[in-house]
């Protein structure tokens, strides 16, 4: 069964969404992620996707006091997934201290591959391949790195997952990038968690199609009432 992330986006601790990346179109969906993590893990999820947004951008782990608080708040009814500012062995080790179960790298893993088979004896890693047209986009989404994802997913054989986020499609409800999510599927044994433009149960009955795909992260159609978690994860019990 496809196992559904639902997201988090913390930005100065509130819970927000950006479109295409884009710190300057912002959306503000609450003050209490803890409320906000809760609901979703009671609401039957087993894993929550954390993002610090503001460690992405700058490397300063702001929001860390919150994810470990989210960590605390679903212990033992749901496993977090944490990504943002990952960029070194301590980074990994305090998250995990934390209670998170698993970190996603991205920036970091991408400019020293090495780094994740370092990290992953510390803690699960996923690798966050965030790409605009098949180009692995770093440091927030701010600045392109000249990877593309084809070659990317072939550099790290202890990653636990691929998280891989379409940037075109993040928070804009425009449907997942199916095509391309099978490209990767078929390019790599490792498991891969689409993440990007899910806006309907549709959409994530289609990725139920799509060899290699193992999760789906949704944020936006949550937050906008699209459908709820509860919904979602019937579409994937079926």
């Amino acid at each position: 069964m496809i196992e559904l992330y639902p997201a988090i986006d913390l930005r100065e601790g509130k819970v927000v969404r950006l479109r295409q990346g884009d710190y300057a179109a912002q959306t503000t969906y609450g003050d209490d992620p803890v409320a906000v993590a809760t609901a979703f893990a009671e609401a039957g999820a087993t894993w929550i996707h954390v993002v610090d947004l503001d460690a992405a951008r700058t490397g300063s782990p702001l929001n860390r006091p919150v994810v470990a608080a989210i960590a605390r708040a679903v212990d033992g009814i749901a496993r977090v997934q944490t990504g943002g500012g990952v960029r070194s062995i301590g980074d990994a080790q305090s998250l995990a201290d934390a209670g998170v179960a698993r970190v996603v790298m991205g920036s970091a893993a991408v400019e020293q591959p090495s780094l994740v088979e370092l990290a992953a004896k510390v803690v699960p890693v996923a690798v966050g391949l965030d790409h605009r047209a098949g180009e692995v986009a770093v440091h927030g989404w701010t600045e392109d790195s000249g990877v593309q994802l084809a070659d990317a997913l072939g550099w790290f054989p202890s990653a636990a997952a691929f998280v891989i986020t379409d940037i075109a499609r993040d928070g804009t409800l425009a449907g997942p990038d199916l095509d391309g999510l099978a490209e990767a599927g078929r390019a790599t044994t490792v498991p891969v968690i689409a993440s990007g433009g899910v806006s309907s149960l549709a959409d994530l009955a289609a990725l139920r199609t799509v060899p290699g795909v193992d999760g789906v992260i949704v944020g936006t159609a949550l937050y906008e009432g699209r459908f709820t978690v509860a919904e979602a994860l019937e579409v994937y019990r079926r």
